[in-house]
Order: structure tokens, then sequence, then C-alpha cells
């Protein structure tokens, strides 16, 4: 990871419930991550507090629309609008999803997993290339949580994540939520996952929640970390040393305080395993 990264420290998904708050506490985070399109517009009260914000803390900006892996062309008049954004707020970097999440017409608004094969990999490195090229930096690439597999994988997903960032140059944001969620439904080890992606890709991590449904997990980010997670977590440090870490909460948003002791619980694992470092 660069050594960017690992100084950004511990943030929290910026969310308009505490917009209020943060600028009346400053409250001690090291950094906040948006989701791009809830500020792709002309002006209004989010444009207003996400400049007010970004006038004490940094920001990383996290889409959710790019739909990466999709078989239309790329939206040319959102990446403008994107890099339009990233030019007005200096994000430290800008991410998405490896995935796809629209059709010709209409955006689907979920994320929806790509098959693992040859002609995808070729596919999706080609559309990273275009975007980056157009955004003028890295595209940071989350990898998402999954319920159902495709039968002709060439690859697994860990191998797909890293021959992707290796042929397009793409770096990547490691959800650990997303990493056990899909362990778990899929039935492999989480680990293999993590230790078989190149450490010196990972700019990012996630921590998040998850909500059970039968015998799956739901990637829902409306509930605290879990214990697997967190030891999934501190784990996950000793393989790679520090890296920038992000708590994401998008539904029953919980009083501030609650959010910021859980991020305290991260800076206080981090501490544990990296020592100074860590700060």
């Amino acid at each position: 990871m660069s050594a960017e990264s690992s100084r950004l420290g511990f943030g929290l998904g910026l969310r308009s419930a505490y917009y209020e708050e943060i600028l009346a506490q400053r409250p001690p985070v090291d950094w906040f991550e948006i989701v791009s399109e809830n500020y792709l517009v002309e002006g209004g009260k989010a444009l207003y507090y996400l400049d007010a914000i970004a006038e004490t803390y940094p920001l990383v900006m996290h889409g959710v629309s790019l739909s990466i892996g999709g078989p239309h062309a790329l939206d040319r008049d959102y990446l403008r609008a994107l890099k339009g954004l990233a030019d007005r707020v200096r994000p430290a970097w800008i991410s998405d999803h490896l995935c796809w999440s629209r059709g010709n017409a209409h955006q689907l608004h979920d994320l929806l997993p790509l098959p693992y094969t040859e002609e995808s990999l070729q596919h999706v490195a080609a559309r990273i290339r275009q975007v980056q090229d157009l955004l003028e930096r890295p595209l940071v690439l989350e990898n998402v949580s999954s319920y159902v597999r495709t039968a002709d994988a060439d690859f697994s997903e860990w191998e797909f994540l890293a021959a992707l960032s290796d042929l397009s140059g793409c770096e990547l944001l490691l959800d650990l939520n997303n990493v056990y969620v899909s362990a778990h439904n899929h039935g492999f080890d989480p680990w293999t996952f993590i230790r078989s992606l190149p450490p010196t890709r990972i700019r990012q991590l996630h921590l998040a929640g998850h909500s059970q449904q039968g015998s799956a997990l739901i990637d829902t980010h409306d509930q605290p970390v879990c214990d697997p997670v967190w030891q999934l977590y501190q784990d996950t440090l000793r393989h790679l040393g520090p890296v920038a870490t992000l708590l994401e909460r998008d539904d029953h948003f919980p009083p501030l305080a609650e959010l910021l002791d859980e991020l305290g619980r991260a800076r206080q694992l981090a501490q544990a395993v990296l020592g100074g470092v860590a700060a």
C-alpha cells in the first residue's frame, strides 16, 4: 500500500444525519468518505455541508454507479461530473465497486458480481484504463459481497482481483465485511482471499456490519462490526501493516458517539497489532 494510504488513518462514511454535529463538534475523525453520487449536483445544502467539512477534514470519494463491469458503454457524462467533483474536493483517491449495476438504460441500484472469466477480465481491465485516463488517477475498486456464483469461472474472486490490478493498474479497496459475508455464503476461507491479494495494491480497508437471513449473510451495512470481522481486521493488519481504515454505516444510523466509539475500537486494535506505526 502507499505511504499516503497508511498516513490517512481512521475515517467514517459521511452521512447527512451527522452534518450538523460534525461541524459543531469537530469529532476526532481523521477523514471522511463521501458517496460521490450524493454531490453530483449544481448546488444546495449537500454541497454547502461538503465544502464546510472539507475545510477541516481530508475526503475520499466512493461511488456506487460506475458499473465498471457492465456490458453497456461507459457513461461519459457521469465520469466528467465525477472528475468535476474531484477537482472541487481534491480527494485522496476515488473508489467504486468491482461489479455491474446498470443495463443499457436503467440503473439497477444493486452491486451485482461479475463472472470471473478471462473474457470478463479483459473487458473490465480495458474499461478501467479508460476511466483512469479520464480521471487522471488510479481507480480504487472494492470487492462486493455475493450470494450466487457463475458455474464457468476461470478464476476465484481473489485471483480475478489480483490479475485485474496487475493488468489495469487499478488499486484495491478491501472490504473485510464483504469478504466475511461471501466466505460464509460460498464456503471459502476468508484468509485465503486476503493473503492472495497483492499487498502493495491495497489502498484502503472497509469495516461494516451485516444481517442474517436464514442461512445466508446479507451485506446490509446497518449493524455494528461483528467479532469475527474484528479478528479478520487484526489479522489483515498483521499481514499488510497500516492501511487507511473506514467504518461504514448505511442504515439504522446510531448516535454519532456510538460510531466514534466503534471507530475508536479500530484504532485500539490497530495500535495493539502495529504499535506506534498505527498512528
